[in-house]
């Protein structure tokens, strides 16, 4: 893989941008600290279908309707829903 600083990509940006889209993976440096990566793009499937075979995704098991209905809110307490609308209400815009 080959490694360029940010002066030189600045300077030859095309030249670059071409390698990577050649299939060549070029690694970009700041001050000798890697900082990005200039990748082909993948052809084909989506961005979830790409993260999924990258294995830095996982597909849902089920859908969530499937979870049924909340439980009931025990009695003397408050539901979720009017807790989170009485903070909203008191946060100062």
């Amino acid at each position: 893989m080959m490694s360029i600083g940010i002066r030189e990509l600045r300077q030859q940006a095309s030249h670059y941008v071409a390698l990577a889209k050649a299939g060549e993976r070029v690694a970009v440096t700041d001050r000798g600290r890697l900082v990005a990566y200039l990748v082909p793009v993948e052809s084909g499937g989506s961005a979830l279908e790409r993260l999924e075979a990258a294995g830095q995704y996982r597909p849902p098991a089920g859908h969530v309707s499937d979870l049924g209905d909340p439980p009931p809110v025990p009695d003397g307490h408050r539901g979720l829903t009017d807790v989170l609308a009485d903070m909203r209400d008191e946060e100062a815009w």
